[in-house]
């Protein structure tokens, strides 16, 4: 098919986790809201619009952020509950819509690719937006365009609560007047670099040859290019075909080694772990594998909010394995995987975790990113 025919729509739930806990308690409708977890040494996981009036912004220290705005309501997040409502939504693209990507745990992108000659993809999509608002009570914005990239732009641009659709051949148009940092994968860096150079709007952007941005930044450089001119390839993935992550050990010696296995087992999760991390995505659902001696093989799953933390996947883990490690009988393989996987780049776990936690979260990550993930592990990782 032309890419030119494409009709890509981007569904985003508006403010997610301040929306999901203002469903819960009405009486946070209109006021300044923050999601987090510990108050005073915690960092911020979402705000209201409201509360973005301060200056709040997601990852801030909830400490300033509460100097910038005393009269904030702050909540503390429940990721059950915010994984439960991201299912209903994905259930929902499941039964109504014919190819979806799961694109984080609150938006959504669909192909409607040839729709629009038999039901219309504005109409299709409006229709959408109301039984997702029925069943969920949640508010969404969403916007039409031929591609990933400007779909998502015009969503963001359209918040709270709006939808707008990009007409074929104005996608350059509609980028122009709009400031670099809108366009994904330009950060802080990268924007005082081209204001430097004087470059603000996304139209001054696309008039610079492509050979000098790639010589300013490198391979990146060509792919910003393309971006600052509409122009986006992308395929919507199916969600039934992400993948899995996982890992197993069939050892030399069949054991029965109850201290040897949880070492295992947490060096399985951890390895997995950082190889989900790394690919940016979270987990739904954890899964543990037992052979035993005689080959019979069992597994134990555990649905369980989306995260991609060390802490939670191996607590998990390490309670499956106690529920499927009843026979007493030596075991030959031991294995571990994570299912469910949506995109998602929470390295620390927002609702928990204090600013110290997360510091050392993400130095252990860049460590195992620098010299190798078996560089550096937990010590009961190691018997």
């Amino acid at each position: 098919m032309n890419l030119n025919e494409r009709h890509i729509a981007h569904l985003d739930l508006d403010s997610f986790y301040v929306s999901v806990e203002c469903l819960r308690n009405p009486r946070l409708n209109g006021k300044p809201v923050i999601v987090g977890g510990n108050a005073n040494r915690g960092i911020v996981a979402a705000c209201s619009y409201e509360a973005r009036k301060f200056g709040i912004y997601q990852t801030m220290p909830m400490k300033h952020a509460r100097i910038l705005c005393p009269d904030a309501i702050i909540v503390r997040g429940d990721k059950e509950v915010y994984s439960k409502y991201s299912r209903l939504v994905r259930e929902i693209m499941e039964d109504c819509t014919p190819l979806f990507e799961q694109g984080s745990i609150s938006e959504f992108y669909l192909d409607l690719s040839g729709m629009e000659k038999f039901f219309g993809c504005g109409k299709f999509t409006t229709e959408l937006k109301s039984k997702i608002v029925m069943e969920s009570g949640l508010p969404v914005s969403f916007a039409l365009a031929s591609n990933k990239l400007v779909s998502k732009i015009a969503t963001d641009i359209s918040m709270p609560n709006g939808q707008v659709q990009v007409p074929f051949g104005l996608e350059k148009a509609f980028l122009a007047p709009l400031s670099i940092i809108r366009i994904p994968g330009i950060g802080e860096k990268t924007a005082s670099l081209l204001n430097d150079m004087g470059v603000r709007t996304v139209k001054v952007l696309s008039e610079i040859p492509v050979d000098h941005l790639k010589n300013l930044l490198g391979k990146p450089g060509m792919e910003l290019s393309k971006k600052a001119n509409g122009i986006d390839e992308t395929p919507v993935i199916p969600f039934k075909e992400q993948k899995t992550i996982s890992t197993e050990e069939t050892f030399q010696t069949d054991t029965i080694d109850i201290n040897f296995l949880n070492s295992r087992l947490l060096r399985m999760t951890e390895k997995i772990g950082f190889e989900l991390r790394n690919q940016n995505r979270l987990t739904g659902c954890v899964i543990v594998k037992l052979t035993y001696s005689n080959m019979q093989t069992f597994t134990k799953q555990s649905v369980i909010p989306y995260t991609n933390a060390d802490s939670i996947l191996f607590t998990t883990a390490k309670f499956l394995f106690s529920k499927l490690y009843e026979r007493r009988m030596l075991i030959r393989t031991l294995g571990v995987s994570f299912n469910h996987l949506i995109p998602g780049n929470l390295q620390i776990s927002l609702f928990d975790d204090t600013q110290e936690m997360v510091n050392l979260n993400i130095a252990i990550d860049s460590v195992k990113h620098r010299f190798g993930e078996k560089f550096l592990v937990r010590a009961a990782g190691l018997l």
